[in-house]
């Protein structure tokens, strides 16, 4: 593996938190739990769209881009 790729993937943001849902019950603003740092829903999906949360992807739910958590089997693991 070349080492730019290798640097890149050592750089990868960790576990991320819901902290405001609006009155519908849609996750609004995330924190990233590894350094704090604060995110609305759009700067969430840019982050994940740039490649820099692989564990989460983005799906369109009624015409909103959602941040997602991967699926992995553990119910404890999904955003919320």
């Amino acid at each position: 593996m070349p080492s730019e790729v290798f640097a890149h993937e050592v750089h990868f943001m960790g576990k991320v938190k819901v902290t405001k849902e609006n009155s519908t019950g849609r996750n609004t603003n995330f924190q990233d739990t590894s350094n704090g740092k604060n995110m609305t829903r759009s700067q969430f999906v840019k982050e994940i769209e740039n490649g820099n949360y692989r564990d989460y992807h983005v799906r369109n739910i009624n015409g909103v881009k959602t941040p997602v958590s991967n699926p992995n089997g553990k119910k404890g693991d999904n955003l919320g």
